[in-house]
């Protein structure tokens, strides 16, 4: 395995994102639920929630006296500052991707304090897309195996501020980066998400993907969430949400085992059947090594026959999906959306889900351990594509 980091770019997919963003309601107001925990944050693990702080007071005195399109321009300048930063110092060996999350806030704060109301909404979709990789992930002419890969927030802050998430480390960790598998040489993209509801009702995983589907010629497409108590690989996503937790704003949807909602997407229900299959090498990725077993996940629960472990998707014709086998919550729907989406588009990219054990607060030589099993599964991957 070697790795490189990537120099800063930003590329027309970027462009075309920001002008998306800016478009869509999926930023909330400022300050929210959110945004307000980064005082207690800053208050209980100060070292971690201002480390990029100064990005966010030099954008402050940027902005404080700037016209709106020097505003825009310092503004993603300072955000994808923030994304190739905590990626640099992931990447040179500061296993955590905590300060990321707390900079982001930061800079929304700034941005919100320095702008009038109708700018606000656009800057924030800068901010979102720039500190989450959307705008930079874009892979070199020369790349032939090209692998995108995502991961998510940390969430349930209320019940520990201090959460870390290694779905997200794995991103910023791979974000760039080469992986070696025999004689294949791959190329990884990351980008990461947030643990938001309306983000998802919204469009923006369909707005990611499907530029990517339809530019990058992928090789391989890995979506990950941390949940479990072992790593699984989730076979048969669900259409419907049906957990009770409550998001990064403390939305809940309503949701639950005994009523799954469909989720929405852009104002109408999100359309597709109510299960889909992963089209992962799974076979050759359940045989990496590493700390935890790695399990191809069959099990769901539908509202007709309960819970069930699906031998196949034809299994699963006429029920209706209360959890998928990633569950009922935003990791399950991540899958689905994704690959909806590339069967709706008629494509045959290797895609799917990795749901990796869970840890509780920051414990990094579990995280680690975990980022680098997910490394060693997709390089298994990458040697039978």
């Amino acid at each position: 395995m070697s790795w490189h980091l990537k120099p800063h770019r930003i590329n027309l997919l970027g462009i075309v994102l920001i002008a998306i963003g800016a478009a869509i309601a999926s930023n909330p107001a400022w300050p929210d639920v959110e945004d307000a925990r980064l005082v207690q944050a800053r208050a209980r693990i100060p070292e971690i929630a201002t480390r990029y702080a100064g990005l966010a007071e030099r954008l402050g005195a940027e902005i404080a006296t700037a016209s709106r399109n020097a505003r825009v321009q310092a503004t993603a300048s300072a955000a994808a500052q923030l994304w190739q930063r905590a990626r640099s110092d992931v990447q040179l060996g500061a296993a955590d991707d905590r300060a990321l999350y707390w900079g982001r806030l930061a800079l929304r704060a700034t941005v919100a304090d320095n702008s009038s109301a109708d700018e606000r909404e656009q800057l924030l979709a800068i901010i979102e897309l720039h500190t989450r990789g959307h705008a930079d992930a874009a892979f070199p002419d020369h790349a032939t195996t090209r692998v995108l890969i995502t991961g998510f927030d940390p969430f349930h802050l209320d019940q520990d501020i201090d959460q870390s998430n290694p779905s997200g480390l794995a991103a910023l960790k791979l974000d760039g980066t080469t992986l070696q598998a025999g004689d294949r040489s791959a190329h990884i993209e990351a980008a990461t998400f947030p643990v938001r509801f309306d983000a998802f009702d919204n469009g923006m995983v369909e707005d990611f993907f499907t530029t990517h589907y339809l530019h990058d010629e992928l090789s391989l497409v890995v979506t990950v969430s941390m949940g479990r108590d072992e790593f699984d690989l989730e076979r048969f996503p669900g259409r419907r949400r049906s957990a009770e937790s409550p998001d990064n704003a403390n939305v809940l949807t309503g949701a639950s085992a005994n009523g799954p909602l469909v989720p929405m997407l852009r104002g109408q229900p999100l359309a597709g059947p109510e299960f889909v299959e992963f089209s992962l090498p799974a076979a050759a990725m359940v045989k990496a090594s590493g700390d935890w077993t790695i399990r191809d996940n069959r099990n769901v629960q539908t509202v007709e026959s309960g819970a069930l472990e699906a031998s196949s998707l034809s299994r699963l014709l006429g029920e209706t999906a209360v959890r998928g086998s990633g569950g009922g919550y935003l990791s399950n729907e991540i899958s689905y959306r994704s690959i909806r989406l590339r069967n709706e588009l008629g494509l045959t990219i290797p895609i799917g889900h990795i749901h990796t054990p869970s840890v509780r607060g920051y414990q990094e030589t579990d995280e680690r351990r975990i980022v680098a099993q997910i490394s060693r599964m997709l390089e298994q991957a990458i040697g039978v594509l």
